[in-house]
């Protein structure tokens, strides 16, 4: 059974998952703390040691992320809870955390605990976890890591590390200035959606680069773009205005 953790500043939300948890869930969670701010969380968590912490991110005086501040490997797994959509959820999604949004259905937090009962990769949530405290500290809207599923598991890349990605069918490789090449089981048009839009230009059916690997732009042998490393990739016939109009620009 998972010892689970509730800290949310709020008491009436707090006692309403409880008891969400006691009537649809009592099998599989049981909560050994309720908690209403991060201090007053730490000092739980180190009595009870659970398996499980729910934490909402938006806390009185300090921000519920300050959690990690104490904890920087912690041994228990986090679900974030969010009332607010546009908070923090774009670093929590490219982190691969899991998260509810509130208020919280019993059906989704189900569905959760069931993924979470099954995963024991613990590395895999320092990863995330760190993916996600490296985003929230970029001090601005883009994210500087993204976790990608690949056949294994989780691979966590530096977005400015990613020169282009290639569509391979239902997968896309994703290929980085660490001469790395990442298989992930995503399509193109999927990972094109996780990366910023303003660095990344889609130049061709299969191909997304990175603008800031463009070198030059050449009509020799057929319209393409040379990157940094000497590649020379197919350009779209649609494209060939954007990229000489970005060229200039630089």
């Amino acid at each position: 059974m998972i010892t689970a953790g509730i800290i949310d500043d709020e008491p009436k939300v707090a006692e309403g998952l409880k008891k969400i948890i006691e009537k649809y869930l009592s099998k599989n969670i049981r909560v050994v703390f309720v908690s209403y701010s991060v201090k007053e969380a730490v000092a739980q968590i180190n009595i009870h040691q659970p398996n499980l912490v729910f934490l909402d991110v938006e806390m009185p005086d300090e921000n519920g992320f300050e959690l990690f501040k104490h904890y920087h490997r912690p041994d228990f797994k986090v679900v974030i809870t969010t009332a607010h959509k546009e908070y923090a959820i774009n670093a929590i999604k490219h982190s691969a955390l899991d998260y509810l949004l509130k208020p919280i259905n019993h059906l989704e937090l189900f569905e959760l605990i069931k993924k979470i009962e099954k995963r024991e990769n613990s590395s895999r949530f320092h990863f995330q976890l760190e993916t996600l405290i490296a985003n929230l500290n970029n001090g601005s809207e883009a994210v500087s890591k993204i976790a990608f599923p690949t056949q294994t598991g989780l691979e966590f890349v530096k977005v400015n590390n990613i020169v282009y990605c290639q569509a391979e069918n239902t997968y896309t490789t994703i290929h980085t200035s660490l001469n790395e090449s990442i298989v992930v089981s995503k399509t193109l048009k999927a990972v094109e959606e996780q990366l910023p839009e303003k660095l990344f230009m889609r130049i061709h059916k299969s191909f997304l680069v990175n603008v800031n690997y463009i070198k030059s732009y050449s009509r020799a042998g057929g319209q393409g773009v040379i990157l940094e490393n000497g590649l020379l990739l197919p350009v779209a016939g649609g494209k060939a205005k954007d990229i000489i109009a970005l060229l200039k620009n630089e």
